[in-house]
């Protein structure tokens, strides 16, 4: 084996990622309670890293220049690429004579003869150059040792392929990030598949995909409505109350609202002096439609017309962190890249949304005042006070890496606010996974072609005024528009570039390509051992040109949280092994509710029924739960146990089983007898070669689903306790502004 192909060999080693360890944070909660008032612009305090808060020292005049350029060059896009490309420039990297001695390289004039050599090797790539510089026909050729070897061709790598005829309201700004990828864009759709699918709204806007990646996932829409997402982290209170506390105290209408009315009354017995107040959101709503505010149930509006709505009633959020004495909210981008394994992604930058009117504690004269509580983007550009700017620090909408700098002068913990923030978010999503995997099994189920899924969503999530975050809502499809809608003359409206937009979005669904690229992952060593020498060069010249490509971009947007913090949160996972059991008795591909006999034979194979529990009782407790769900349920056009009606059956059996122990080890005892009892059974069965669900992508094992624990060691946290995690996660963003004086 020669020098080079050990030395390819050892730099294959070295992985990808080569972060190293930033240390963390002291581990105390925030005492007190912060305020921002109206500070004069100010240059960044000189501790703060830019990594993480990528533009807010770009100068507003700079920006106007470039917002000016971009208005100007809207109808030719070509000529923007072209000078991102210049700037950064294209093609292979050569090495100019200054550079060390026996590898440098000859740069003719044009026309003439280029030379390349390939680093950490005697082979030198020649070609002709056109006068514009630009390479042609870049040959292998041999070296002076090599006589008896031909010429080599190095084969430029394939682009890859985006459909975009679906993407519908994200179409600039997918648009801008495929010409900056160098990419190929298909925007009326391909007879041949592609690599990507860029869908607008849902995972069906195309049903004829069989392969390549989709960036929705089956079933987002549904799980993210109001009542579904209240449901999955209400049942998520129920075993961990104290890990999500981050969520308002919610009701589902109109089935609770008597139960709703119940609460208050008793609340206002106790304490007649208080006055609370509640945000009534519909279950479908979007863009702040039909939100209102209400100190009394009796002004509930549950009818329209002769139907009932159906929405969700929460505690209103009276004391939030304000800025300039303006409510606002904070949209941060997280990306989905698939569910199992289970990988998350936070974007780095995201937008601070303000109100428009100066904020007000809610009373009986001011709940109508939408542009003073509500925080909602598309409700605020209609007010007057409303402010487009070209600076991403000023205006009604901004960067959330300005307000950072904003609470860092006035010493706030950033680093404690990110960590919040981000077990927020895995905390989230872990709620939503149970019920994902069923609607992703439903449509492409284990051996059926189809693509792989991925997606982008908007967590919206308000700040307290003691800086806990809160989580709003979590929108399936936040807007990815880079453009605003501005009245240029009397009932005359245009779309004029918004800089903040583009800023924070563009980098968001670059760089959510790169990491979905077909050959985003670098051959794994063992890929490579077999090989002969000169075949190792090959695959090492293809990684170096997607290196030069990476070279000219910007550094990625979007951190793994998860599985990084894996350790930290895989406690939390309780009701996807739940989940994974559901769907390990579903009898029917295809199917999405489990019926009576399946339900049966999950008794039986975990061997949960005795004499006190009969299987009359099995049959009665299917029936009692299964008709309750089917009353309440939005779809009640399959028959049978959904999930969330199991995961009650479930909690209801662990309960009659294990009396003595508290709610959430009673849930883990069951699960850790039914996961003996059937792994037990497929010992006994004949083994069978197991088939790579679509989803799964390459990933370490410990990426993969929930490893199995013992109760009730189980929903405990790491011996780090909440402390450890809390230090581990303020590492996550190592370039996170430290503490401000």
């Amino acid at each position: 084996m020669d020098e080079h192909y050990e030395k390819a060999t050892m730099q294959l080693m070295k992985g990808e990622d080569g972060e190293g360890e930033v240390q963390g944070v002291g581990e105390g909660e925030v005492e007190g309670e912060v305020e921002v008032e109206q500070l004069s612009p100010a240059a960044p305090p000189a501790s703060l890293s830019p990594d993480i808060l990528l533009t807010v020292r770009r100068e507003t005049s700079k920006t106007s220049v470039n917002v000016r350029n971009r208005s100007k060059s809207r109808s030719k896009p070509g000529v923007r690429d072209t000078n991102a490309h210049a700037r950064h420039g294209s093609g292979p990297a050569v090495h100019t004579p200054t550079d060390r001695g026996p590898e440098k390289a000859n740069l003719q004039s044009p026309g003439s003869d280029q030379t390349l050599q390939l680093k950490g090797t005697e082979k030198v790539l020649q070609g002709k150059t056109q006068t514009n510089g630009n390479a042609e026909q870049l040959k292998l050729g041999k070296a002076a040792h090599e006589k008896e070897e031909g010429n080599k061709v190095v084969k430029k790598r394939r682009s890859i392929t985006v459909d975009t005829s679906k993407a519908k309201t994200s179409l600039e700004a997918l648009k801008l990030s495929i010409k900056q990828l160098k990419w190929k864009e298909f925007p009326v759709g391909r007879r041949t598949a592609c690599d990507i699918y860029w869908h607008g709204v849902s995972f069906h806007d195309n049903e004829n995909i069989v392969s390549g990646q989709v960036n929705k996932f089956p079933g987002m829409i549904e799980m993210l409505r109001k009542i579904n997402l209240s449901r999955a982290v209400r049942t998520m209170q129920g075993l961990f109350p104290e890990e999500y506390n981050f969520y308002p105290r919610s009701w589902i209408l109109p089935e609770e609202i008597q139960h709703f009315c119940a609460q208050i009354r008793l609340l206002k017995e106790k304490e007649p002096t208080l006055k609370p107040t509640f945000i009534v959101k519909p279950d479908g709503g979007s863009q702040g439609d039909g939100i209102y505010l209400i100190r009394d149930p009796a002004d509930l509006r549950v009818l329209s017309g002769s139907q009932v709505k159906q929405a969700v009633v929460q505690e209103y959020i009276q004391k939030p962190l304000l800025i300039d004495k303006l409510k606002f909210d904070i949209r941060l981008y997280v990306l989905v890249r698939s569910l199992e394994p289970l990988e998350i992604y936070i974007a780095k930058e995201g937008l601070s949304r303000f109100c428009t009117e100066p904020y007000q504690e809610p009373s009986q004269k001011n709940l109508s005042h939408v542009f003073m509580h509500l925080t909602n983007y598309s409700l605020n550009i209609h007010s007057g006070n409303f402010v487009h700017s070209d600076s991403c620090s000023t205006g009604s909408k901004r960067t959330f890496s300005s307000v950072l700098y904003r609470m860092a002068s006035k010493g706030v913990d950033i680093k404690k606010v990110w960590s919040d923030i981000i077990a927020l978010v895995i905390k989230t999503v872990i709620a939503l996974v149970p019920e994902l995997k069923v609607y992703y099994q439903a449509d492409i189920p284990p051996g059926k072609p189809g693509p792989s899924c991925f997606q982008i969503l908007g967590f919206d999530i308000l700040l307290m005024k003691n800086l806990k975050p809160v989580l709003l809502e979590v929108n399936a499809n936040p807007s990815m528009r880079i453009e605003h809608e501005q009245e240029v003359s009397p009932g005359v409206f245009e779309y004029v570039p918004s800089p903040v937009d583009e800023e924070v979005k563009v980098s968001v669904i670059r760089d959510t390509l790169r990491l979905m690229d077909p050959a985003h992952r670098k051959p794994h060593i063992s890929n490579l051992l077999g090989r002969a020498p000169e075949e190792a060069v090959l695959v090492e010249a293809v990684l170096d040109e997607k290196a030069e490509l990476a070279e000219s971009l910007p550094s990625l947007s979007l951190k793994q949280v998860f599985p990084k913090y894996m350790k930290q949160f895989n406690y939390l996972r309780v009701v996807e092994r739940i989940a994974d059991i559901f769907l390990r008795f579903i009898g029917v591909k295809g199917t999405m509710k489990l019926g009576p006999t399946s339900f049966r034979t999950f008794i039986r194979n975990c061997k949960l029924s005795n004499s006190s529990f009969t299987m009359a009782s099995v049959d009665i407790l299917y029936i009692d739960i299964t008709r309750r769900w089917a009353g309440i349920g939005s779809d009640s056009r399959e028959a049978g146990m959904c999930l969330q009606a199991f995961v009650e059956a479930f909690i209801h059996l662990a309960a009659r089983r294990f009396r003595a122990l508290p709610l959430r080890e009673q849930v883990l005892s069951l699960l850790e007898l039914c996961e003996t009892a059937l792994e037990g059974q497929a010992h006994e069965e004949k083994p069978r070669p197991q088939k790579l669900h679509p989803n799964i992508n390459p990933a370490p094992a410990l990426a993969a689903a929930p490893s199995k624990l013992s109760a009730p060691q189980a929903l405990r946290p790491s011996a780090k306790g909440n402390a450890g995690t809390q230090r581990e996660l303020q590492r996550c963003f190592q370039s996170a502004p430290s503490k401000a004086g």
